[in-house]
């Protein structure tokens, strides 16, 4: 059973990864292409707005991933619905993991993989976020120094 667990935690793994890289990809082509990239913009509003449309999207790619594992619990037959796959899911993914609902004994590698999976993506939409506000900073003391 163990090398089922790691077989579909690899798949898993694989599988959210790349839902990541298209939908990161994906967000910095919308903030290219629609000029809406924080750093493009003027106003201090319309760069908060413009940021909190990438936290929007990083939590919805985020949600598709915990939904994805939610329906893989599912399938194999860990949870008697929907609620307690996606709420064990999401504690999971977010290294909550408060214990309270659990999968059977024999895909608890499942569980832990996804906990490890989730650290790395959301490490990764940290990383994005950080530096799409950091070139923000950057550009606003580009603009100081010109006003100096």
């Amino acid at each position: 059973m163990l090398w089922l667990n790691l077989i579909v935690a690899g798949v898993m793994v694989v599988l959210t990864f790349t839902i990541h890289f298209m939908g990161l990809v994906g967000l910095s082509a919308v903030l290219r292409q629609r000029g809406v990239h924080p750093v493009n913009l003027k106003s201090v509003f319309a760069q908060g707005v413009s940021i909190l449309f990438v936290v929007i999207s990083l939590f919805a790619l985020h949600s598709i991933q915990i939904w994805a594992y939610a329906f893989v619990y599912l399938a194999l037959g860990q949870f008697e619905g929907i609620e307690p796959a996606l709420y064990f899911s999401t504690s999971t993914f977010t290294t909550v993991g408060f214990g309270d609902v659990l999968p059977h004994d024999d895909w608890r590698m499942l569980g832990a993989a996804e906990g490890a999976n989730g650290f790395l993506l959301i490490g990764w939409s940290t990383a994005f976020l950080v530096a799409v506000t950091a070139r923000v900073r950057a550009f606003e003391a580009d603009i100081e120094r010109l006003d100096d």
